[in-house]
C-alpha cells in the first residue's frame, strides 16, 4: 500500500481556523484519491493522510504521482510530506522529519522514531521514559500483556496500526457539493496584489475540487474583509468576480487572471480575511490524451506525421494494417507501407466466433485417441467451420513456385488450463489419410 501524510507548516492554534486549513488541504488531496482523511485534527501536529495505491496507474506511475504532489504541496503551506505502507506510519514519519518509509522494512524504520511521533504513545511519555523507553521500538519490545494492563488500549492499537498488524479505521473526507474556501490571514495586508500569495493556495484547492468533480469553472469570486480596527464599518470589505471564456481548471491561467484584476484594485483598509467561491461550473471535457495526433485537432495531422517519419526511417519501416478480401485467417490482414494508397475497407460476414489473438504460424498439437491435447485434453465446443481455398495465392519459396492452398475444419475448444482456443484439423501434405490438429488462436 502507498500512503502519504501531509503536515501543515504552522497549524493555527484556534480550533476553527485549524479545521478550515485542514479542510482546504483535504479538498486538494481529493483530486488524487477519494480515500482522504484527517488524522488527529485536535492534536498539536494534525495531518492529512491519503491512500494512493489505487491511483498510481491513473497518474502515470508512482514516480510521476509522487513528484506532482511534491511540486504542488509547498504552495499549500505543507511543511512535511512522508510516504509509508500505512497511514499512521506516514504520520509518524512526517512528524519526525523523515520522508520515505520504503527504503527499509517498516519495523526498522518505525523502531528508530521518538515517542512523540505517535500521539497515543506521546500521551504516556513520562511513564515510558521512566521505564527507559525513548523510541517506538523500545516500547514495542515491552511485554504486550503489561502494556495492555498498564496503559489504555489506544497505545497498543496505535502501535499495531502503524506497524500494519491491525487494520486502520478512518473517517473519509467527503467532497463538498460546492467550493467555498475561507482563510484568515496571518497578518494584515495593505496592497491588493499581495493577496495573490494566499489566494493562489485557494485557487489550487479550487482546481483540485474541479478535477475531482470533473468540472471546469467559468466564473469565480474572491472576497475580502477589512480589519475591523481600520474599517469604516464592522464587516466592511470588497470583492471581484472573474469570468473565463470557456470552462477551465488550469491553475496558471486562473492565477494570471486574478493577478491582472488585483493589480487594478485599491483596498480601502487592511485586509485580514479572504474567501474564494466557485460561482459557475460546467462539465469539463478533457482533451484527447492519445500519443498520436487526432484527426480533428489543430496542427499537424496523422498523415503528415506518418509521411515525415517514413521519409526519415524509410517507407518499409512504417507499416499499417490493411484488411483484405480473404477468408483465410493468416491473410485477412496484411501490413503495407503507411504512405501507400489506403485500400477500401472490407466488410465481411462471419458465421463463427473469431479469436482475439491469431498465432503467426499454426502450432501442431499432440493427440490422444484422435483428440487434440493442449495443457490437457480439449473439449470441442463449436464447429466445424470449413475454410478452403488459396489456389490463386502463388508465392516463390526457395526458387520454387507454390500455392498457399488450405483445407481446414476450424473448432472452438476449451479446457480448464488453457481457456478458449481456436483449432483446426487438416490433412497432412503428401498423405491423404492422415490428419493433424493445429492451434491457431486464443480468446482473451
Amino acid at each position: 500500500m502507498l500512503w502519504a501524510a501531509l503536515l501543515l507548516a504552522n497549524p493555527p492554534s484556534d480550533e476553527h481556523r485549524r479545521i478550515e486549513a485542514l479542510r482546504g488541504l483535504s479538498t486538494w488531496c481529493l483530486q488524487f484519491t477519494p480515500r482522504v482523511a484527517v488524522s488527529e485534527p485536535l492534536s498539536a501536529a494534525p495531518a492529512v493522510v491519503m491512500e494512493l495505491e489505487a491511483s498510481v496507474r491513473l497518474f502515470g506511475g508512482k514516480r510521476k504521482l509522487v513528484q506532482r504532489i511534491k511540486d504542488e504541496n509547498p504552495d499549500l503551506g505543507v511543511a512535511q510530506l512522508a510516504w509509508a505502507p500505512t497511514g499512521l506510519a506516514a504520520v509518524a514519519l512526517a512528524r519526525s522529519g523523515v520522508s520515505n518509509g520504503f527504503g527499509k522494512p517498516l519495523d526498522q524504520v518505525l523502531d528508530a522514531l521518538p515517542l512523540e511521533s505517535l500521539t497515543s504513545v506521546a500521551e504516556h511519555h513520562a511513564v515510558l521514559a521512566r521505564l527507559g523507553c525513548q523510541t517506538l521500538g523500545q516500547v514495542r519490545a515491552l511485554p504486550r500483556g503489561g502494556l495492555s494492563r498498564r496503559f489504555d488500549g489506544k497505545l497498543l492499537a496505535a502501535i499495531d496500526q502503524a506497524y500494519g498488524m491491525r487494520p486502520e479505521v478512518h473517517d473519509w473526507v467527503e467532497l463538498p457539493e460546492t467550493f467555498d474556501s475561507k482563510v484568515e490571514l496571518m497578518s494584515r495586508v495593505d496592497l491588493a496584489p499581495a493577496l495573490l500569495f494566499v489566494a493562489r493556495r485557494q485557487l489550487l484547492q479550487m482546481s483540485a475540487w474541479l478535477m475531482a468533480r470533473q468540472y471546469g469553472v467559468t466564473a469565480f469570486t474572491l472576497k475580502w474583509r477589512h480589519d475591523d480596527m481600520f474599517a469604516k464599518t464592522p464587516g466592511d470589505g470588497g470583492g471581484l468576480t472573474i469570468r473565463t471564456a470557456k470552462p477551465t481548471r488550469d491553475i496558471e491561467h486562473l492565477t494570471r487572471l486574478l493577478a491582472e484584476h488585483l493589480a487594478k484594485v485599491d483596498l480601502g483598509a487592511p485586509v485580514n480575511n479572504l474567501q474564494l467561491l466557485a460561482d459557475e461550473v460546467h462539465r469539463f471535457e478533457d482533451q484527447n490524451l492519445s500519443l498520436l495526433p487526432d484527426a480533428n485537432q489543430t496542427g499537424e495531422s496523422m498523415t503528415l506525421v506518418l509521411e515525415r517519419v517514413a521519409a526519415r526511417l524509410g517507407p518499409d519501416k512504417v507499416l499499417r494494417p490493411v484488411i483484405t478480401e480473404d477468408h483465410r485467417p493468416e491473410w485477412m490482414c496484411i501490413w503495407q507501407p503507411a504512405t501507400a494508397k489506403r485500400a477500401r475497407p472490407v466488410s465481411r460476414a462471419v458465421d463463427i466466433t473469431q479469436p482475439t489473438i491469431v498465432l503467426p504460424s499454426p502450432l501442431r498439437l499432440a493427440t490422444r485417441a484422435h483428440r487434440p491435447l493442449y495443457q490437457g485434453p480439449l473439449q470441442l465446443l463449436v464447429g466445424p467451420h470449413r475454410v478452403e481455398g488459396g489456389w490463386w495465392h502463388r508465392v516463390e519459396e526457395d526458387g520454387v513456385l507454390t500455392t498457399r492452398h488450405v483445407s481446414r475444419d476450424y473448432w472452438v475448444a476449451v479446457n480448464e488450463n488453457a481457456g478458449l482456443l481456436w483449432l483446426f484439423q487438416t490433412r497432412l501434405p503428401g498423405d491423404a489419410a492422415e490428419t493433424a490438429w493445429f492451434l491457431h488462436g486464443s480468446f482473451a
